[in-house]
């Protein structure tokens, strides 16, 4: 069977509620139907005797897998817009901003044609709003570069509408999370934090988390704040923080009562980098400002009426298309962001996990195949679907299949499945983890295993004679 078939039928596979796992020591992707059965039982060698796959045997594969690769050295977190979508169902809203398409009346042909074919070349099939506002900017600087006034004039005036009312759907969806049902939206937000501590509780001693985002809502800023994740990034000030390019290791330090001159990391602390901007992000003049916009708002207009945002429209804002060509992420201040993404997972020792992320951006698939380049690297995709075949395709292209791992269905890809079953333990327990090392140099590693199991139930994962990993059941502690 050619790529192409094996594309096609995983495709259907998915859309009939199945999944695909690839974890450990899997040589090839694994196909289960709705029903749990493996489609090919010759490549799966963890089968249980029964023949089907529930999820506690998902879990006995995943969770260990993950617990190893969320200790590497470097880890980063890459989350698309399928990550509010699943929050916004939790909350039981409508899902998170749709990538439609909008009907411009000046040069509409035009526009259409030219973003059609944008998509295309970009394998993300049809066409949308990004394209065409991508498109519609470049038109727009076209005519001012010809001197059309009138012409300029009128697809400025009609590019702010549609831009204003592109800005104003994100707002509805946040909205929509925001003013959910108190029981449905407080069940969310705990899932979200739950989510996002399995990758941020890390010991202060480990490189901090980096958290790489294309939406530009603020859904992950929310949930960090629930958590008491500190997010730290570019911007710099406290009213109307600015973007500097400066890349200083800046790093968050606390002083032990009692002991002076050793300060000490403080735990629960990430970067946060938005690739494609974000909708409370505003040019103002030659500076990039984050307004304080509030989560869920009606309305951004005015707030862009701030005293020093010096007349600012929907323009301004920093919604940045899909980048289809490496010029458009050569423009401040897209070049750093790319710039931190690219720095951050190209190394030694780096785990990159992928949720949400349909794999449209050619920039920043371009990134992670030259970090599979490395042979230390892993990159881990979580998706609940991949409907174009996307997710896939990139498999196949970066044929790097040892590095990577692939958890897609509505199983696997089940953001509440995933907190509460496959992802690592949310809280740093240093008893549990010092109790296993005890354990192991008393008893041996087996022994330890099955003592630490019955004792606290988490999974336990040894390394080596001295190094251990564990991976308790995810519960806020």
């Amino acid at each position: 069977m050619d790529r192409n078939d094996k594309i096609e039928e995983a495709k259907t596979l998915l859309n009939s509620g199945g999944n695909i796992i690839k974890t450990r020591d899997d040589r090839e992707l694994i196909f289960v139907g709705q029903n749990g059965k493996v489609c090919d039982t010759s490549i799966c060698s963890w089968l249980p005797d029964g023949g089907n796959v529930d999820k506690t045997i998902y879990r006995s594969r995943i969770e260990p897998w993950l617990t190893s690769l969320f200790q590497s050295e470097h880890l980063s977190l890459l989350c698309g817009s399928g990550i509010t979508n699943a929050i916004s169902f939790l909350a039981g809203a409508t899902g998170g901003t749709t990538m439609g398409t909008t009907t411009f009346t000046e040069y509409k042909d035009e526009i259409k044609e030219a973003a059609e074919a944008s998509a295309k070349a970009s394998g993300r099939g049809s066409g949308n709003i990004e394209d065409q506002i991508r498109i519609a900017n470049d038109l727009l600087r076209g005519l001012k570069i010809l001197k059309k006034e009138p012409e300029a004039t009128a697809l400025e005036k009609e590019l702010n509408s549609i831009i204003s009312e592109f800005a104003k759907s994100i707002l509805e969806s946040e909205k929509g999370i925001a003013t959910a049902n108190e029981n449905e939206r407080e069940n969310a937000y705990s899932v979200l934090i739950n989510f996002l501590l399995s990758f941020a509780s890390r010991t202060g001693n480990r490189e901090r988390l980096n958290i790489f985002t294309t939406n530009y809502d603020r859904l992950i800023e929310v949930g960090a704040e629930l958590a008491g994740i500190h997010l730290m990034d570019r911007f710099v000030g406290t009213m109307m923080p600015v973007f500097r390019s400066s890349r200083l290791n800046l790093d968050i330090h606390y002083n032990p009562p009692g002991i002076r001159g050793e300060p000490r990391y403080l735990e629960g602390v990430a970067r946060l980098t938005k690739l494609h901007g974000s909708v409370d992000w505003v040019q103002n003049c030659e500076e990039i400002r984050r307004i304080g916009l509030p989560f869920g708002a009606d309305e951004i207009s005015p707030y862009l009426n701030a005293p020093g945002l010096y007349g600012a429209n929907a323009l301004k804002l920093m919604i940045y298309p899909n980048s289809a060509k490496d010029r458009e992420t050569a423009e401040y201040p897209y070049v750093e962001l790319f710039r931190d993404f690219a720095a951050s997972i190209c190394r030694p020792n780096s785990t990159l996990v992928t949720y949400g992320y349909g794999f449209g951006d050619e920039h920043i698939n371009r990134v992670i195949h030259d970090m599979l380049t490395i042979p230390s690297t892993h990159l881990v995709v979580i998706s609940y679907n991949d409907p174009i075949g996307r997710i896939l395709q990139f498999y196949y292209d970066s044929a790097h299949y040892a590095q990577m791992s692939v958890l897609i269905g509505k199983d696997l890809g089940d953001i509440t499945n995933l907190a509460n079953d496959f992802l690592p333990k949310s809280a740093i327990d240093r008893t549990t983890i010092r109790m296993a090392e005890l354990l192991q140099h008393r008893m041996g590693a087996t022994s330890a295993l099955q003592t630490v199991s019955s004792s606290s139930n988490p999974t336990v994962s040894v390394k080596s004679t001295t190094e251990t990993s564990i991976a308790p059941t995810n519960k806020l502690i």
